[in-house]
């Protein structure tokens, strides 16, 4: 098979599916799109929101990235994606608390801090966006108190959805509550090769 990742890899959704694909050993070849590299012109047909990643199998499109986590864990089966339908509930309620949660403030803060020049930067919807996500991780960490990972005892693709911003939100330069499962949780995620190698960079 041909996979192809399209998406520029500083980008935090396209950090989750590598950090996926070299948690299950699976072959790809990942191009520059977005952002300083434009797209190419037929990238609108295979993706209509012209956003990033994009996977392509054999001439077979797909985005949304939490999609492409369940694609790849269901089509290359992993403990990551549990097979009872209890235990993969937990997986996607995690991996939707992300986007509908997470996302927008977590988007906000990074894109004021470290995206946009400081004349250009909205402080008090970045200040916040920092008391809000303040809170949001401090559900996270209250979880993580009673749970190895956060779909449970075992390393699942709710902590691929939500790894790539807890890195963020731990590397950002400005004062934040403790959260010391959270952070327990995140030096476990440290310990794996894809991640550290992937996601725990410096942003840019």
């Amino acid at each position: 098979m041909e996979r192809v990742l399209l998406g520029r890899a500083n980008s935090s959704n396209v950090m989750k599916v590598i950090w996926l694909l070299e948690e299950l050993g699976l072959p790809y070849d990942r191009r520059d799109v977005g952002g300083p590299f434009g797209a190419p012109p037929e990238y609108a047909s295979q993706n209509p929101n012209t956003l990033i990643p994009t996977l392509i199998e054999d001439g077979w499109a797909l985005w949304e990235s939490n999609a492409i986590l369940r694609h790849l864990a269901s089509t290359n089966p992993t403990p990551a994606w549990p097979a009872s339908p209890h235990a993969r509930a937990i997986v996607d309620q995690w991996m939707d608390w992300q986007q509908t949660v997470l996302n927008r403030p977590q988007s906000t803060v990074f894109q004021g801090l470290i995206r946009q020049r400081p004349e250009q930067r909205d402080a008090v919807a970045i200040g916040r966006a920092i008391q809000e996500l303040g809170g949001y991780y401090g559900l996270l960490d209250r979880h993580l108190a009673e749970h190895a990972y956060i779909a449970g005892s075992d390393f699942s693709l709710a902590d691929v959805a939500i790894g790539v911003h807890v890195h963020r939100w731990l590397s950002f330069e400005f004062e934040r509550p403790p959260h010391k499962s959270l952070r327990r949780w995140y030096d476990r995620l440290l310990a794996r090769p894809a991640y550290a190698s992937h996601v725990a960079k410096p942003m840019t």
